[in-house]
This record gives C-alpha cells, structure tokens and sequence, in this order.
C-alpha cells in the first residue's frame, strides 16, 4: 500500500455523534466540554484538551482509594476537539441510558461516560467473602452515553442467572449479585476461583454482561 493511500485509509471518520466507533477496539469522542475515561485510556486528541484524575465521592471516595486501589480509576477530559480511547485491545460498546436507568460495570471495564451520567464506586459487600476480587463496581445512572470494554463479543443473558465473576462485565442496576460456591470436591481439581465461586443473580427482568474470558482481578 502507497503512503498516501495508508494515510487516506486510515484517517479518522467524519461523524457528528458525542461517541462514536473509529473500529471495533477504538472511541472517539466529540468532546465539547468534559467526559470522564479510565485513567491510561488515551490514545490520542486533536483539539484543546486537559486531564485531571478524579476520585468518587470526596473523602468516601479517598477511602476507597487506600481499601480498593480503584478510588482513581477515572480521569476528566475536558477542552473541546477529539479524543481516542482504546483499552488493551478490547472490543468497545457503547451504550445509552435513559435518565433514571442504571448499570453497574465491572472497574476494569468502564472506558468512558458522558459528564451527564452520574457515578460512583461502591463495593459489593454481598460478595466481600470470595477470593475472586473484583469487589468494587462503578456504578452509573443515566442520561447519557457510557462506553465499556469487553474481550470479544459479549453475550447478555436474563436473570435469573448464575456466571464467572472473571466474566463478568456488567450488570442492570435492578439486580444485585450474591455468592455461591461451588463444593463439590471435583470442582476443586484444575480449576480456577472463577469456577469454584460464581456469581448468583435471583432477580427478575434484568441482565447480566458476560464476555468469552475471564479477566483476572488485580492482586489474584
């Protein structure tokens, strides 16, 4: 391929939306004010655009830093142009809450919301007692766009449901997860902590995000 075709074909596309897919494993965002990103996510911008670090919930969220590690897993973006947002090769999914609708998204696997979403960090204290990590979720309330990040095509199952908490991506914000583990001895034998505990999900007329992988927690 000539240089000048490269560039020609690999240029950024023209579109008008606040989020927008550049590929499958690449957002680009319209920035006109602020956002928010998982820190480390920038790929690169075009415009005037600065960065800050945030932590949810002032001083709550400072504790949660020091308990979680996660108290600054976001950053705000803010200026005016294009930003480009890519994690670690994972396919991108935008989606769009209405005001009022939540969701609760695995840390690792927010990449961006809109500053009209409201969040927050919270831990899961109905599963503080596995070993499977991952205990602290962000959780988002609409209006807005909210970008997460998954390895390969996700699948969303209804509740009630049963998963891999290493698979686990995100969850609708009318359903809430307990633990349940597996006993039997057999289970025991070459198999991961995903296998051994699973995530349980009893309530009705949600859904549960799940990805073909599990993504270990980190400090597993």
């Amino acid at each position: 391929m000539q240089l000048e075709e490269f560039v020609s074909s690999h240029a950024p596309n023209d579109g008008d939306k606040a989020f927008e897919l550049e590929n499958s494993k690449l957002l680009d965002v319209a920035l006109d004010g602020s956002i928010m990103a998982k820190a480390g996510t920038m790929v690169g911008y075009e415009g005037d655009i600065s960065f800050e670090r945030k932590s949810a919930g002032g001083l709550k969220g400072m504790l949660k830093k020091k308990v979680s590690g996660e108290g600054e897993v976001m950053m705000q973006a803010s200026g005016s142009g294009n930003l480009y947002l890519a994690d670690q090769g994972k396919e991108v999914q935008i989606l769009e809450l209405d005001a009022g609708e939540e969701i609760s998204v695995n840390g690792n696997d927010v990449l961006a919301f809109e500053s009209s979403v409201n969040w927050d960090i919270k831990m899961l204290k109905s599963i503080a007692g596995t070993s499977t990590g991952g205990l602290f979720n962000v959780f988002l309330e609409g209006p807005g766009h909210v970008a997460i990040t998954t390895h390969g095509k996700p699948l969303v199952l209804e509740t009630p449901v049963s998963t891999d908490p290493n698979a686990t991506v995100a969850w609708s914000g009318n359903v809430s997860p307990s633990s349940k583990r597996d006993v039997n001895v057999k289970s025991l034998i070459g198999r991961s902590s995903g296998e051994t505990y699973q995530l349980e999900f009893a309530g009705n007329d949600g859904f549960v995000i799940v990805q073909p992988y599990e993504e270990v927690q980190p400090g597993q």
